[in-house]
């Protein structure tokens, strides 16, 4: 029986040794997509405990301690950091087989060199030690980015957002990139007209444009898009159910948006029209500057109405989603195709069912521009563990080229989430050893273990230009 998490675990073949070992595991790491707090990055945050850095905002930890009967208010409430982290102790040895179980010990170990299982009896122990070493200056948040061997972080930005700690971290000099993402999903969120407004009044602020007409609505967003591009903004975001792919003319978009800035609400299929309108303003803002557009697509969000209330959303409430995605999709990429103004596109899918979907999809609008242009992006979410990485790995190999993949992301607000790289690296070069071993690939470990480091690091960096860091005197707005 081999022993837990081992040197090798997850490698089954001694040529998956080899490719992780001696090719990806030294790899730095781009991580494109995240939401880590930039102003913690800034200030260069100092964690008191390990409740603090492990289990404040850790939905996924918190499904999992009430699946296992514990108390809310050991999740989300005034319990104190020790009993919370007790509790999530206690419920580690019943989260076997979930990806909760090999990540919390892979970040015990990789961060803390704790190699012990973590269970009610090791609890005290564990949370005493780790919690001493995040005390020191060596724990700094910085210096956990630094640990992981991290190049680049992309952060997930409201387009309102000064952006005043990505300039600090600049100023700074830190050496790893700490880059914006414009995510703009709440100038879209029409379906709530009192919401949208006070949106609106944030963006007039942010931008300096009054806001009366959809030109001026448009004109600010773009303000807000050329700032963050002056900030080395290099990719764009969107959650969404689905594509939006209506059929519309801006005359029609112009009057429903006067609607909306009078207060009044919005019929379903407006709400449909105006959004599938912002979805090719946007994406023709990011064609234009040559920003790669992302869609993480197919979440079910805040299904129980009495928690959402009680605890606002990202609390641990969504799930997978059944959506239909094809064909509202192609409309969307075509439309954007036709008038030659379609990004580089990265595809995220929530529902397993929809991987062959997505996998196909981007073979459409691969127009032999840029390698890979358009990418069906890792495994997310419910679906960033060994099955669903595997699985859309398994799709994307057979129906495109899993050699031009850019890769892993966390995903994560946890700056303990790096050893998900090491978890895809794992997969990664098994899937690959395997077929090694099987005599499925050829057994030339110079040009396997080169597509490994490229989809580990390489084609990421290259796919997004990454590389130089952003000026330090980057001004506070940009004037259009």
């Amino acid at each position: 029986m081999k022993k837990f998490l081992n040197e090798d675990f997850l490698l089954q073949t001694e040529t998956a040794r080899v490719l992780y070992h001696e090719f990806a595991k030294a790899m730095p790491i781009i991580d494109y997509h995240c939401h880590l707090p930039p102003d913690q990055i800034a200030d260069d945050k100092q964690f008191d405990n390990l409740t603090q850095v492990w289990l404040y905002g850790d939905h996924y930890k918190w499904r999992a301690m009430r699946t296992n009967g514990v108390d809310e208010s050991y999740c989300t409430g005034n319990q104190s950091d020790y009993a919370r982290f007790e509790k999530w102790a206690q419920t580690v040895p019943y989260t076997v087989r979930n990806p909760l179980y090999h990540w919390t010990h892979l970040e015990l170990q990789r961060y803390f060199g704790v190699t012990n299982i973590l269970n009610g009896n090791s609890a005290r122990r564990i949370y005493d030690e780790c919690s001493e070493k995040l005390q020191t200056s060596d724990y700094s948040v910085r210096n956990l980015l630094r640990r992981m061997n991290v190049e680049t972080v992309c952060t997930t930005d409201d387009p309102v957002d000064t952006l005043e700690h990505h300039l600090k971290i600049a100023e700074d000099g830190f050496g790893i990139n700490v880059l914006p993402t414009f995510r703009p999903d709440k100038a879209m969120a029409v379906e709530d007209s009192t919401a949208f407004n006070t949106y609106v009044a944030r963006l007039e602020a942010a931008s300096g444009i009054a806001i009366s007409t959809l030109n001026d609505f448009l004109t600010a967003l773009r303000n807000r898009h050329d700032f963050f591009a002056v900030m080395g903004c290099k990719l764009s975001d969107h959650g969404l159910e689905q594509i939006y792919a209506e059929e519309y003319r801006d005359s029609e978009i112009q009057a429903i948006f006067s609607k909306i800035r009078s207060g009044r609400p919005l019929e379903g299929m407006e709400v449909l029209t105006f959004k599938s309108a912002m979805l090719v303003y946007l994406a023709e803002m990011d064609w234009e500057k040559g920003w790669t557009q992302q869609f993480h697509l197919g979440a079910l969000r805040n299904n129980n109405s009495r928690m959402l209330q009680r605890l606002g959303p990202d609390t641990g409430w969504d799930s997978i989603g059944d959506f239909a995605q094809g064909r509202a999709l192609a409309t969307f990429l075509n439309r954007l195709d036709t008038n030659d103004k379609l990004a580089k596109t990265i595809l995220y899918n929530l529902n397993p069912a929809d991987n062959e979907l997505m996998a196909t999809m981007i073979g459409n609008f691969n127009d032999g521009s840029v390698a890979g242009k358009v990418q069906f992006g890792s495994g997310w979410w419910f679906l960033d563990q060994k099955d669903g990485m595997e699985r859309q790995m398994n799709a994307l190999s057979t129906m495109g080229l899993i050699s031009r993949f850019v890769g892993m992301l966390t995903d994560s607000r946890s700056f303990l989430s790096y050893p998900r790289h090491e978890y895809f690296r794992r997969i990664l070069c098994n899937l690959f050893g395997n077929d090694m071993e099987n005599g499925e690939l050829p057994d030339d470990m110079t040009w396997i273990g080169q597509i490994v480091q490229n989809i580990c690091y390489g084609n990421a960096k290259t796919y997004f230009g990454f590389g130089t860091q952003v000026h330090a005197g980057a001004p506070s707005m940009v004037t259009v």
